[in-house]
């Protein structure tokens, strides 16, 4: 088998297990919605929102390094589930949980897009870079946005304090 094809198939691959984003429920509901948005609806509204809101940032970003960042921030939850932001029982720092879960699932490609996509996630996490850090600002925003749009949505339903929303 040639490396092309094998690549391919790994890369089908891939494409077949992130499909298991559509299945992880979020808490946050739809703007004007009652119904919760999945992570891949999620991922896909940051994308968009990185596009239309890129002119705003305080410093030039990579639009495209950015779009790649929210569109697989949050493929980590197929396997280490997803952590509602204002979870008082949880622990938020489960990155290492994160971190064995994102060597698994970007492990199905093909090397090199596997180290890019990791490298990609880590930079997310670790929220450093200009660009991280409008990603990470994409990721705050949209269920700001969904919530105040739901009459507090989510922060009414888990009785989230206003110091927490923001």
């Amino acid at each position: 088998m040639t490396v092309a094809k094998e690549d391919l198939l790994k890369q089908i691959e891939f494409i077949k297990e992130i499909d298991k984003i559509k299945y992880i429920q979020r808490r946050t509901k739809l703007i004007n919605s009652n119904r919760c948005e999945n992570d891949a609806e999620h991922s896909w509204h940051l994308a968009m929102m990185t596009l239309i809101l890129a002119e705003h940032s305080n410093e030039p970003i990579d639009v495209l390094k950015v779009i790649k960042m929210v569109l697989i921030h949050d493929i980590v939850e197929i396997d280490a589930g997803d952590t509602f932001i204002y979870d008082t029982q949880k622990n938020h720092t489960n990155t290492a949980n994160e971190l064995e879960a994102a060597k698994r699932i970007f492990g199905i490609l093909p090397t090199k897009q596997r180290d890019e996509l990791i490298d990609l996630w880590m930079e997310f996490e670790e929220g450093k870079t200009v660009d991280a850090k409008f990603a990470k600002a994409m990721d705050r925003l949209e269920p700001l946005l969904q919530n105040a749009s739901n009459s507090g949505g989510t922060w009414a339903e888990y009785n989230v304090p206003y110091s927490k929303s923001i």
